[in-house]
């Protein structure tokens, strides 16, 4: 059995494969202890006995990381680096986010100074020996380990992706108690300063994500346990610990895992399915696009910090079910970024909560029907939501239900911008994509979207609400590895490149042999990093003989920036991911045989007599037209007035307008 747990704000989510079929289950989430949470799901799905005789793999997308990171509740770490570099990490690249401000407040620092300790030892750009680490130099980090006491050590040399002799004599001089993270291993490519931060981060990361994946393992001993990774590919628990930074979008992967998964099942002519996805939660709605293999970049960002790791490309904000509307100082409604997570929750939970939300919108509305709510497991407070929501309508003048419709108008603008950044802004035409909604509450808003976007298609996934711990379980083993070259295509020797990607295959298909992969099922992957002379900025493009990379380059930059230049390109970095062929279980196939009456019609304000139906009902090629709602048991979608629904082999809703 294979038991994919994807942990959010608001809800923890399961899937399990069993027998050729999917169950699925939703618990609320613990943030205080995830673990708990998980532990809960896999007692109320019936698997707590078959996890202790080991017939179970979990592989689990976690937030602990990202948590422990946003909210600064790391460890305390100690950050070494060469003599002269101490402040690296609190000058960074001296950006402004306020360009005018002369008096910006103060941002707190990544480590504090008397955190930060210098060694003597240096390379040259070019890799050869200025000065050499010296015993007091290891007497000395050894000394200060013993008085500061930090529970982890970030070890960051300049130009050690060339060499790593130095941050290994390092990292051996460090107790083993301490957790220890060095640049050459976390991310060995130019640009001291992200991959300063992703070496700090590894190490500020790294024991809390240990002592949790540790407590996990043993709730669920003997289980085999995977953790996904912000890549899309998964990683054995044992081994994530030490990778804490690649665990930063480990959630969010998972739905892309699955989404990815799902445009090649439902593509026509062997072509993947173009999707352009947004995975509306309850505490954020994540934008990205999918076309053939996932989009990666290594220019993501965490807060204020950039995330130079390769990881899924999405954008994220903060507008989800749980986001909160109120009034500002002038008057104006608002909604989000905060959440009432899970706990309270939105009013209409039932658990406290009495500030309004998208979630108390839609039940407002009439969207959310109590009966279904998760599969009737969990009740509705209709009249705690009509309370909620009439605090904000009051002070604006106006009556419940458009009180009702300007949340949800205001947090559909939020994501139709966010669509908007990942295709329009990045010169892709959103009506050559499927718009494709995951999340508990995608449903709702899909075709409201679309709309916004001019686009005339939508996908909605079968168990699209708990999409991303379906990804868990059809992603595959994975390993990114990179190295940097930086140098101008024209000057590159070829024999050198092919030796370089053959060194970083061999380490990740041994890496992933040890986790038990088969060699004859590993795949490899090469590409490159390449910019023109003097910028700052690359595009990853895949990997062509050397005589096409500047010509395959200058294609990609005018299809990217609409031009291209007469300038020498330049290859940065050579990027290989290694993989195994993805162990998906068969998705389950719907029948022909099933009603297409609806279960009752309801009067809804906004929408008139609106049928209700319920999704495991729909057989294969039903077809609907809206108005109308299809409710399951972990979502609802609304097909809005003048879209078509219709029903594939895999149960997924293709929705079409006109």
């Amino acid at each position: 059995m294979l038991l994919g747990v994807d942990t959010g704000g608001t809800f923890t989510d399961f899937v399990l494969a069993r027998d050729g079929r999917l169950h699925i289950h939703k618990v609320l989430s613990t943030p205080e202890a995830p673990e708990r949470a998980i532990l809960q799901g896999i007692a109320e799905l019936g698997v707590a006995q078959a996890a202790t005789r080991g017939q179970l793999t979990v592989i689990h997308g976690s937030t602990v990381a990202t948590n422990a990171a946003l909210e600064r509740k790391g460890v305390h770490t100690l950050y070494v680096t060469n003599r002269g570099c101490a402040d690296l990490l609190s000058i960074g690249r001296q950006t402004r986010d306020q360009l005018y401000n002369l008096q910006p407040q103060a941002r707190e620092v990544p480590v504090a100074p008397e955190d930060c300790l210098e060694v003597s030892c240096r390379l040259s750009a070019n890799g050869e020996q200025v000065a050499t680490l010296n015993d007091a130099d290891i007497d000395h980090l050894q000394s200060v380990i013993a008085e500061r006491k930090p529970a982890a050590v970030a070890i960051n040399l300049l130009f050690s992706f060339l060499d790593d002799r130095d941050e290994k004599r390092l990292q051996a001089a460090c107790p083993n108690t301490v957790f220890t993270s060095r640049s050459s291993f976390v991310l060995p490519e130019y640009r001291e300063y992200e991959r300063g931060i992703a070496t700090w981060l590894n190490a500020y990361l790294g024991p809390k994500v240990q002592g949790y994946l540790t407590r996990l393992q043993e709730g669920i001993s003997p289980c085999p346990l995977g953790v996904m990774q912000s890549s899309g590919g998964t990683i054995d628990a044992a081994q994530a610990g030490d990778r804490a930074v690649n665990l930063l979008l480990s959630g969010p992967a998972g739905g892309l895992a699955a989404a990815a998964h799902l445009a090649q099942l439902v593509g026509n002519n062997g072509q993947p399915e173009k999707l352009l996805t947004f995975d509306m939660g309850g505490t954020s709605t994540d934008v990205a696009l999918v076309d053939g293999e996932l989009q990666l970049t290594s220019e993501g960002k965490l807060g204020p910090y950039p995330v130079a790791v390769p990881m899924v490309d999405m954008h994220t904000i903060g507008a989800g079910g749980g986001s909160e509307a109120h009034i500002d100082v002038g008057g104006l409604l608002q909604v989000g970024p905060e959440s009432a997570g899970a706990d309270p929750g939105p009013a209409c939970y039932g658990k406290g909560g009495n500030r309004a939300t998208v979630t108390d919108a839609n039940a407002v509305l009439g969207r959310l029907r109590p009966e279904f709510f998760l599969g009737g497991a969990m009740s509705l407070d209709c009249a705690a939501a009509e309370g909620a929501i009439d605090a904000i309508a009051a002070p604006l003048g106006l009556s419940r239900i458009a009180a009702a419709a300007g949340i949800i108008q205001l947090a559909n603008e939020r994501m139709v911008s966010a669509l908007r950044v990942m295709s329009v802004q990045r010169g892709r035409d959103p009506r050559e994509f499927s718009l494709c909604c995951f999340g508990g509450a995608g449903g709702l808003h899909v075709c409201a979207l679309a709309d916004e976007l001019g686009t005339t298609r939508a996908l909605v996934p079968m168990h699209g609400g708990v999409l991303s711990a379906l990804g868990m379980l059809v992603a595959p083993r994975e390993r990114q590895l990179s190295r940097t070259l930086a140098t101008r295509v024209s000057e590159c020797d070829a024999n050198h490149i092919d030796a370089l990607i053959d060194e970083l295959s061999r380490d990740g298909t041994e890496q992933l042999i040890r986790e038990g992969a088969q060699p004859e099922y590993i795949r490899t992957q090469v590409s490159l990093d390449l910019r023109y002379h003097g910028q700052s900025f690359t595009l990853n493009r895949p990997f062509v003989p050397l005589s096409h990379v500047s010509d395959e380059f200058h294609a990609a930059h005018a299809q990217r920036y609409g031009h291209q230049l007469d300038i020498p390109v330049e290859l940065v970095n050579v990027r290989v991911r290694v993989s195994t062929t993805s162990n998906a279980p068969p998705l389950p196939r719907v029948t022909a045989q099933a009603t297409t009456e609806p279960e009752y019609t309801v009067d809804l304000a906004e929408l008139g007599p609106t049928p209700v139906y319920l999704r495991q009902n729909l057989g294969l090629e039903t077809r609907l037209s809206g108005p109308a709602l299809i409710c399951e048991q972990v979502s609802t979608t609304l097909l809005a007035a003048n879209w078509h629904a219709r029903v594939d082999a895999y149960g997924n809703l293709h929705l079409n307008k006109g």
